[in-house]
């Protein structure tokens, strides 16, 4: 773990380090935790690393990197016992810790910055380089865990190439000098390695956050037209689709959300892919425009990356709070999907599939994404597009139109038909002109209040929802995992999922057996596999980031089970995979109905 005041360099640190050993061929979990004011206030950056796969992060400290004194104060009491503290003696006395059972490593920042300043004749920018505690930090870890110092050279190299690369030479020599103190008087005292380890060819891998994740699905997905009104977590995705203009996607950042989803649905109407990303402020204001989409039958898309609320709330915190809201959004009834990612995969292929349920059920898609994985740094296997498809559904091309005309005499952008999805054109075609309003209307696009023509109009949209469940397969809606006789059914939703499959394992190690269903498309709901799956559970319970459990409900709702326990954490920070071990054991240990996780600083 690493912390500073915010803007003192915390994210770049922890994500050289990431690099570092990712490149080194271990698995990395990264946890990023901040203030929402832009500098100042405390923020920490939490990484794990191993040797197997992990998805999740953890309670513990093996290794405290600190730039102040408030990092100190805060993080000291998580460090193991055995485990490291790095700081500036300038700050602290070793006494003044107070942690004698850890290994204290004092790191003269202010000689190491001076030396290099000497070395490049920089004399005179000394303050501009204290932004190199950085990178001394990181090579002081890397030191202490013994990986080759070779990584980390390589991996400055490649933050500071094209404009910058005049850097490199000055931050790999800071970091040698670092790295070779902590080797040389330190290391042999620290009790923790890291293990260089190659990746097999067939092991390529990836390491990305959420919001990447997710944009670079959008681009594969043909999206070409992105809205967005700044918001935390959301404005990443944006902002990195604005940074790679050669992905061909139009972003607009627009004056505000209602502007942001209606500029998105004129471009859907238009027939570009079109999407809008946001978090629950936002997203409340989205609703009048997303019913007007639902109304005319538009296939926007919306990722909604949840955080704590309501009102603005815990700004740049964690919460899965938006689910009930997200299946009935706006007021009226019109059908919608609703998906929801668990981890860095699903937010690629996520977004590929909104699109295509978007254009081939002619119906806005709500993705329900979340902080916790939003900032979450993860490697991943390198993604598959072999399997990768564009489904533009029932889109005429200007020849289909011409025969539809010819054989009908014209053209009905609302037609009544079996599945209750009609043939749609695009403004500019011939013969394709239609209208649309808020107000109900009949085939062609006319408003009408007749009550025949409301029935059936309503019959037509909603029908969409049957016909989505009977196509989307099974491997879409849920993931069923672990021995189905197992003596705990863990039921959750979006990224508690990391946790929970972290949790499993050491749950198995110590004679308890867990299986896990995640719901993953929540609209419209699977419901006769999960009845299934409870049906014949010894012992369920859910695991939420919300107060209420508000997937427990729409189970019951949809399925009639209740849950018989309920482990919930709502305080903003993401559950770890100790906290679920835990809310587990008082379950079944306790008999505990309803465990309340409350870790993190």
């Amino acid at each position: 773990m690493i912390g500073g005041w915010q803007g003192s360099g915390v994210d770049s640190s922890a994500n050289t380090f990431a690099r570092a050993c990712a490149a080194g061929g271990l698995f990395v979990f990264g946890k990023r935790e901040y203030h929402s004011n832009i500098k100042g206030d405390h923020s920490y950056f939490q990484i794990r690393v191993s040797e197997e796969e992990i998805h999740s992060h953890i309670d513990e400290v093996h290794l405290l990197a600190t730039f102040d004194k408030e990092t100190m104060e805060v993080h000291k009491q998580e460090v193991v016992k055995g485990g490291g503290i790095l700081y500036d003696p300038s700050l602290f006395k070793p006494e003044e810790i107070g942690r004698p059972d850890c290994l204290l490593i004092p790191i003269a920042y202010s000689e190491i910055i001076q030396a290099t300043a000497k070395e490049f004749h920089r004399e005179k920018d000394i303050m501009k380089l204290q932004i190199m505690k950085n990178v001394i930090s990181v090579a002081v870890s890397l030191g202490l865990v013994g990986l080759d110092f070779d990584l980390l050279k390589t991996t400055l190299e490649e933050i500071f190439k094209g404009r910058r690369a005049a850097l490199a030479p000055m931050n790999v020599w800071a970091a040698r000098k670092a790295y070779d103190y902590a080797v040389k008087d330190y290391q042999s005292e620290y009790p923790h390695r890291l293990k260089r380890r190659s990746i097999p060819a067939s092991e390529r891998r990836i390491m990305m956050n959420g919001t990447t994740a997710t944009a670079l699905g959008k681009v594969v997905g043909g999206c070409r037209f992105q809205t967005y009104y700044p918001i935390t977590p959301a404005s990443d995705e944006s902002e990195y689709l604005e940074s790679h203009p050669e992905f061909g996607v139009v972003v607009i950042q627009s004056e505000d959300e209602i502007a942001a989803i209606t500029m998105a649905i004129g471009a859907a109407v238009t027939g570009a892919r079109a999407s809008t990303s946001t978090s629950g402020p936002g997203f409340s204001l989205m609703a009048e425009g997303l019913g007007w989409a639902g109304m005319n039958e538009v296939p926007v898309v919306v990722f909604n990356y949840q955080r704590a609320g309501p009102s603005t709330g815990l700004p740049t915190r964690h919460e899965q709070g938006d689910l009930k809201f997200a299946l009935s959004a706006s007021h009226g009834e019109f059908p919608r999907l609703v998906l929801a990612p668990g981890d860095l995969e699903e937010y690629f292929y996520d977004a590929i599939d909104a699109f295509n349920y978007a254009e081939r059920y002619q119906t806005p898609v709500i993705v329900l994404c979340d902080k916790a994985l939003a900032n979450s740094t993860e490697t991943i296997p390198w993604y598959d597009l072999d399997g990768v498809h564009i489904d533009r559904g029932l889109l005429l091309s200007d020849e289909e139109l011409a025969v539809l005309i010819s054989s009908e005499g014209t053209y009905k952008r609302f037609k009544f038909t079996e599945s209750g999805i009609s043939p749609r054109s695009v403004p500019g075609q011939r013969g394709g002109i239609f209208w649309k309003t808020g107000d109900e209307h009949n085939e062609v696009g006319h408003i009408t209040e007749d009550p025949e023509n409301r029935t059936k109009m309503m019959i037509k949209r909603m029908k969409k929802l049957d016909v989505a469940a009977r196509e989307i397969p099974i491997e879409k809606k849920v993931n069923f995992i672990g021995d189905r006789d197992a003596d705990i059914t863990l039921v959750s939703w979006g990224s508690t999922k990391g946790a929970i499959l972290d949790a499993m394992e050491v749950l198995k190690a110590e004679g308890i057996r867990a299986n896990f269903l995640q719901v993953h498309l929540i609209l419209p709901f699977p419901t006769e596999f999960v009845a299934q799956v409870l049906s014949r559970a010894r012992r369920r319970v859910n695991v939420e980031m919300n107060y209420s459990g508000q997937l427990a409900q729409v189970i019951r709702e949809k399925t009639g089970i209740p849950m018989d326990a309920s482990i919930l954490k709502w305080n903003g920070r993401a559950i770890s995979q100790n906290e679920v071990v835990e809310g587990v054991k008082r379950v079944l240990k306790e008999q505990e109905s309803k465990v309340v996780l409350t870790h993190g600083t």
